[in-house]
């Protein structure tokens, strides 16, 4: 019997607590855009603080596997190349201000949803939730993770 891989095991973890269909658009949404946003503030920094930290989720996905991590690295760097073209002064309150309503935006599908944030339990989650959302696109594509 083939051994379960670790990313295997969190998607089905996750989506434990993503069965509402309404939730999982809230999702699909929500989560794209906290990832823009969070790099926006940590732009908003200093540029190389989000590009550390996207090589540091970089290195974590490419340990989970590496079909997932090629597509988080082509999303990252969208996002950074149109927080790049951004004028400086905007970057940190739009993501502040978006940041903000994407997270309401979240917890308005879990309290649909009736269960809590998959992150309340482990944090992993965080990053896990962006490849929940890019695992929805890889399957309508037929992409193997």
């Amino acid at each position: 019997m083939p051994e379960t891989r670790t990313i295997d095991t969190l998607l089905a973890k996750y989506s434990e607590s993503h069965l509402n269909p309404t939730n999982e658009v809230i999702h699909f949404v929500c989560v794209p855009v906290i990832v823009f946003t969070l790099l926006g503030m940590l732009w908003a920094l200093h540029p190389l603080v989000a590009l550390a930290f996207t090589a540091g989720a970089m290195w974590y996905y490419f340990k989970l596997s590496k079909p997932f991590a090629l597509g988080m690295l082509l999303m990252a760097a969208v996002m950074l190349s149109i927080l790049a073209a951004l004028p400086p002064a905007t970057v940190l309150p739009l993501s502040i201000a978006i940041f903000v309503l994407a997270w309401i935006g979240q917890f308005i599908g879990h309290k649909i949803e009736g269960k809590k944030p998959s992150f309340f339990d482990d944090l992993r989650f965080l990053l896990i939730g962006p490849l929940f959302v890019l695992g929805f696109l890889y399957r309508r594509l037929h992409w193997a993770y």
